[in-house]
This record gives C-alpha cells, structure tokens and sequence, in this order.
C-alpha cells in the first residue's frame, strides 16, 4: 500500500495526501477528510521511517521505568498518555528491572530510533547511560526525583524531603521505637533517599531507628506480612513501622490486624506512594501521596513543548508530596 493508492482513492495528488497524514501543509477539510477516509478504507499505514530520515526524528516519546509490576509506574504513564494523546506524539515503553546495565540497554535502544524525546523514571545512571543521554539531541526528561544534577529536564518530588516530612509527623505523634521495613535497597535510589530524610530527622530528636528488615525482591502483599512478623517477633516494643511502599506496608497492616494489635494506639504504620489499593483495606494506611499522576502529565508537557518547538530550555519541575495520615499514623487529631 504507497501514498499513489492513498491519492487514486481519494482523487488528490500524492502530495497532498503526503501534507494530509503528516498533518502539515494548508489542507480544506473536505480535502482532508477525504483522504483519511481513503487511507482508513485501504488499510494504509505511512512509513515513519521514511519520514525519520528527513526529520531526524520519529514522533515516539520513549518512556523508561524500571518496572510494570509496580503499580506506580502505570500511574505515570496515564499521565503520559493524557497529553501525549493531544498531540502526535505516541509512548513506547522501556523496562529496566530496576539494574542499571538493562537501563543502558534500553535507553541505547530508544536514543537509536531518535524519539522525539525520552522520560526516564530517577536521575541516577551509570556513566555509560549518562553520557548517552547528554550527548544525544534529544529532550530527556528525568521524573519521579529532582534530588541530584539532572542530564536536561526533571519534574518530581524531593525524596529527602518526603522522608523528612515523614519522620516529623511521626514524632509529632509521640512514637519513638520506629522500625524500618525497605525494599529493592540499595537498588531504589529513591527509597534510599527518604530512608536518609527520614534519619536523619530522627537523629535530631535524639532517636535512630530501633531495627530494619530489607528484602531484595518485589513489592508484594505477601513479603510485607512476612518482614513484619520477623522484626515485631524481634522487637515487641515497636511502637511504629515505616515503610518503603504502600504494599509492604498493607501486608503488615494487615498481618497486624489479623494479631489483634491496636493499630495506631500499639503500633503505628505507614506505607509510601499513595496507591489507590488502599482504599481497600479494613484500615486505611498512613501513607504519602507523590502526584505521580500528574508527573506524568508534566513531564509530557515538556516533551511536547520541545518536539513542538515552543520551548527550548531545560525544566526543573519541584512537585510537592502531601501526607495521608489514614487510620494508622494519627494518634492526636489537631
């Protein structure tokens, strides 16, 4: 099927059936229509590539996450998707599995089809990966943490700060003996970062965390139950247990729950991220809601900005987390 089949369908020149699907060009409506008509009707798809070569650009916006599971990043897309679907610009997603060697081969994968721009979800890459992404002419935009030098545009919360934020309400709240419960450490960058927010405000009160469990793998239900367990079994005087997500933080809430622990008046709890799943629990838990929603959206402002030619510089974008205090956190309402 060629652009000739499009033009004999419709009665146009190839030309203006070429103006008609690249959206350029002063085209009447009727003309228009006409030829989309025809191209729906003759199943025709247009060789992006061949258009890539005379633009040095195809209108996909990669998108690199480090996992599918995980159900934030999904968030994020939604956000993508919502102004990417304005434009004619398309997503295609890339997925890092959380290690830096698979993060350089994705990213050398997208940069060689030449995107009309890349979002990467943190701001820590190796160097390969780093040089990479600056050396290229392409908009990158760093999302989901602006605490660190970005290689062009970033747009997210400061991960010290939620942690700091998190460790204040806690000690307002009167808990003392806080233990830590972290996933994919020192894998997550950005969990990382809270847990040295959040101790390194206990440490101005006097306090350190009174015990930790980490565990290497996933996000799930089952391992929160399972590290709550070991480190109460360890310590039956914790009075609270901070999380490094909203799952493994619903696993222990839920572990608790099922022991017959006053939850918040015994022990306290919260997770981070503000998922929607929580709505879902017999209890909701305390947790912090990072606007990945809307980082989404922001981010793919920014590459639509630059694809369009509107903007030209780089973009720092500081989003404020706010906390949840569900039914696990506050033990004195203001």
């Amino acid at each position: 099927m060629t652009l000739r089949d499009v033009s004999e369908a419709s009665g146009v020149s190839e030309m203006t059936v070429s103006r008609v699907l690249r959206n350029r060009g002063d085209v009447s409506d009727a003309t228009r229509e006409k030829v989309l008509s025809a191209a729906r009707e003759l199943g025709y798809v247009p060789n992006k590539i061949a258009g890539a070569l005379a633009s040095s650009r195809v209108n996909l916006v990669a998108v690199v996450i480090p996992s599918l599971s995980n159900m934030v990043f999904p968030e994020v897309l939604s956000g993508v998707t919502s102004v990417l679907d304005r434009t004619d610009l398309q997503p295609v997603v890339g997925v890092t599995n959380y290690r830096p060697d698979r993060e350089e081969k994705v990213i050398y994968e997208m940069l060689s089809w030449r995107p009309s721009g890349i979002i990467v979800a943190g701001i820590e890459h190796n160097d390969a990966c780093r040089k990479m992404l600056a050396g290229s002419d392409v908009p990158i935009v760093e999302i989901m943490d602006i605490d660190g030098e970005p290689v062009d545009s970033v747009v997210g919360i400061s991960h010290r700060r939620a942690g700091r934020m998190m460790a204040q309400a806690i000690l307002e709240q009167g808990f003392e003996r806080i233990g830590f419960l972290g996933t994919q450490m020192p894998l997550d960058h950005r969990a990382r970062k809270r847990f040295e927010g959040f101790t390194e405000t206990m440490a101005k009160s006097g306090l350190e965390i009174v015990d930790q469990e980490f565990y290497a793998g996933g996000s799930a239900l089952k391992k929160g139950r399972e590290m709550t367990e070991a480190i109460l079994g360890r310590n039956e005087d914790l009075d609270f247990l901070y999380c490094s997500n909203d799952m493994i933080g619903a696993g222990g809430l839920l572990w608790c729950l099922e022991q017959g622990i006053d939850i918040p008046g015994k022990l306290g709890i919260a997770g981070f991220n503000g998922t929607e799943f929580l709505d879902g629990l017999p209890r909701r838990l305390a947790t912090m809601d990072t606007k990945r929603f809307e980082t989404g959206q922001r981010a793919a402002e920014i590459v639509a900005a630059r694809a369009d030619g509107t903007s030209t510089e780089p973009v720092r974008i500081e989003i404020a987390p706010a906390i949840d205090f569900g039914d696990t956190l506050q033990r004195y309402k203001p």
